[in-house]
C-alpha cells in the first residue's frame, strides 16, 4: 500500500543537530513512515533541494486564547510552528470559573464553560485548530482565582487551595507551572508562597517557567529567587524571554547567563528562551505607576492596540504627545487610564541587539516569540515572523548559530524540554509535524509598521501527517492536538 504522502529530494535538518543528508521521507497517518528511501505515494512533492525539518515550537506563547478564537494559527502556520507552548508568565486559562472575569485585559484570553485543563483542551479541540497546543498553569490565574487581586500575601489556606489547583492541571497534563513575577497579582507574592506552588509540579516532573521578578536594574537578584525557587521545589527550571532591560542594563545578560552555567554546573536543569527582537511587548498598565511615570521609559514605546483610540495604533508616545499637544506623562497617563486602558497592548524598545546574539549563542538558549495574538491592532511583529527571522537574520546573516544547530533549539531540544514525546525529530515513528523551507530565501516580512505579514520562503508545513499549509494558502484541515506532557 503506497504512503499517504512522499516528499522525494530533500535536504533533511532531523533536529537532533547533525549534519543535513539528502534523503526521502514517506508519510502514513500522522506518523512519518520512513527516512532516506521511500516507496512510492499517493501524493509524491519533489522538494528540490529545500530543506525538511520538525515543524517549529513555539517555546513561550500567549495563545492559549487565540486557539478559541483564531483556530486557524495563520500568524504561527505560515512561519512554520506546529507546537505552541501557552500559558506563559503566570497567565493562562486554567483555572477557571465560567463567566467570571479575572482581570481587566486579560491576555489569556476568554473563558466559557471550561472549569480544567480538562475541558479547556475540549473547548479547544471542537475548533479544530491548525497546530498543536501544550500549556503551562499559570501562577497570575490561580492567584487571581483564589486571592482575587487584592495586594497581600495569601494565607496559609489560599496557598494550599492554589496548589490544590496546579496539582488538578498536572494531574490532566499540564506541562509545567508559570509565573509572571513582575505582574499583578503575582508581583504581591512572596517567594514562599512560589516554592510551594512549584513543589506540586515535582511528582509529574513537570517544570517552573518565569517570567522573573525583574528583568532590568535587579535582574541578577531576579536570577537568583528563580534558581532558589527550582531548587526547593526540586524541580527544573526555565527563564522566559531573557533579557536585560533598558540601556543602562545592556550587556548584563553575560552576568546572568554566567549564574545559569554555575548553576547546571552544579546539577541543576536549567535553561531559557529568547525572542530575535529588541522590543518587548505587553498590557501597558501593567509597565505603569501612575504616580512616578518612567519618562525614559515612556519615550521608547510604540502603541499596539488601543481601543479608545485606535488611531494611536502603530505609533510611539512621543509621536502622540507632539501631536496631541501633551506631554509625554500626560500622554500615558490618558491612554492608560481611558475607559479600556487596561486592554492597551503596548510594544517597548529596551533591549540591545548584542544582548540578543550573546543570548542565541547559548547552549541552552530555546526560541519563543511571546507574542500576544490581538490582531485588531499592530501586534509586535514578533507574532508572524519569529521563527522565519533566526533563520534569516541569526544563521544567514549574522552567522550567530548553524542552521543545524538553529534547527535544534526550535524543534527536538524543545520537545525535550516540555516532554513532547515522539516529536521533534525527522525520524521513522515520530509524528509527521514538519517544515519544507528554502534557507537562501526564508525571510521574515513582518515589521512595526506592518506586522500582519506572513514570511517568505516556507513551501510546506505538515501537522500530525495533514499538510496544513502549503505555498502560502492555509488548507484548514485542522489537524491539530492538545498536547500532553508525557511522564
Amino acid at each position: 500500500m503506497p504512503a499517504d504522502l512522499v516528499i522525494r529530494n530533500a535536504r533533511i535538518i532531523d533536529g537532533s543537530g547533525a549534519a543535513a543528508f539528502p534523503a526521502d521521507v514517506s508519510i502514513s497517518g500522522d506518523r512519518i513512515t520512513a527516512v532516506g528511501t521511500a516507496g512510492a505515494g499517493a501524493r509524491e512533492v519533489d522538494a528540490k533541494g529545500q530543506v525538511l525539518s520538525p515543524g517549529f515550537v513555539d517555546t513561550h506563547s500567549h495563545d492559549d486564547g487565540a486557539f478559541l478564537l483564531h483556530p486557524d494559527m495563520a500568524f504561527k502556520l505560515a512561519q512554520g510552528v506546529t507546537t505552541d507552548i501557552s500559558g506563559n508568565c503566570g497567565f493562562s486559562t486554567i483555572p477557571n470559573e465560567p463567566g467570571r472575569e479575572y482581570m481587566p485585559g486579560d491576555i489569556s484570553g476568554p473563558g466559557t464553560m471550561w472549569r480544567d485543563l480538562e475541558g479547556y483542551f475540549e473547548a479547544c479541540l471542537a475548533q479544530k485548530p491548525a497546530i498543536n497546543n501544550a500549556m503551562l498553569v499559570g501562577h497570575n490565574r490561580v492567584r487571581a482565582h483564589v486571592v482575587g487581586l487584592e495586594k497581600r500575601p495569601a494565607t496559609a489556606a489560599e496557598v494550599a487551595e492554589m496548589c490544590g489547583h496546579i496539582a488538578t492541571a498536572m494531574e490532566q497534563g499540564a506541562v509545567g507551572f508559570s509565573t509572571g513575577l513582575i505582574y499583578e497579582p503575582g508581583r504581591y507574592s512572596t517567594t514562599d508562597e512560589v516554592v510551594a506552588l512549584a513543589k506540586e509540579c515535582r511528582p509529574y516532573t513537570g517544570i517552573y517557567a518565569t517570567h522573573m521578578r525583574n528583568e532590568g536594574d535587579k535582574l541578577l537578584e531576579a536570577v537568583d529567587e528563580a534558581l532558589h525557587i527550582a531548587r526547593e521545589a526540586a524541580i527544573p527550571l526555565h527563564i522566559s524571554h531573557h533579557k536585560s532591560a533598558g540601556r543602562r542594563n545592556w550587556g548584563r545578560v553575560t552576568d546572568s547567563l554566567a549564574k545559569i552555567d554555575a548553576a547546571n554546573a552544579a546539577g541543576m536543569d536549567v535553561t531559557l528562551d529568547v525572542y530575535p527582537y529588541t522590543a518587548g511587548s505587553g498590557p501597558m498598565w501593567q509597565y505603569v505607576n501612575l504616580d512616578s511615570i518612567d519618562t525614559e521609559w515612556a519615550e521608547g514605546v510604540m502603541i499596539a492596540s488601543c481601543p479608545d483610540h485606535r488611531d494611536f495604533e502603530g505609533r510611539m508616545v512621543p509621536d502622540i504627545a507632539t501631536e496631541q499637544e501633551w506631554t509625554i506623562d500626560e500622554t500615558v497617563r490618558e491612554i492608560v487610564t481611558s475607559p479600556r486602558g487596561r486592554q492597551v497592548i503596548c510594544i517597548h524598545f529596551i533591549i540591545d541587539e548584542a544582548d540578543i546574539e550573546t543570548n542565541l549563542r547559548h547552549p541552552k538558549m530555546l526560541i519563543g516569540s511571546d507574542g500576544i495574538p490581538e490582531l485588531k491592532g499592530n501586534p509586535h511583529p514578533r507574532l508572524f515572523g519569529t521563527m522565519p527571522r533566526v533563520l534569516a537574520r541569526y544563521v544567514r546573516e549574522r552567522n550567530v548559530l548553524t542552521l543545524e544547530d538553529a534547527v535544534r533549539r526550535m524543534t527536538h531540544a524543545s520537545c525535550l524540554r516540555f516532554g513532547l514525546v515522539d516529536r521533534g525529530l525527522v525520524r521513522e515513528g515520530y509524528y509527521a509535524d514538519l517544515v519544507l523551507f528554502d534557507p537562501g530565501a526564508v525571510k521574515d516580512l513582518a515589521t512595526y509598521e506592518q506586522p500582519k505579514q506572513e514570511p517568505a520562503g516556507i513551501s510546506m508545513v505538515i501537522v500530525n501527517g495533514e499538510v496544513a499549509c502549503e505555498n502560502g494558502r492555509h488548507t484548514g484541515v485542522g489537524s491539530g492536538r492538545m498536547l500532553r506532557f508525557k511522564r
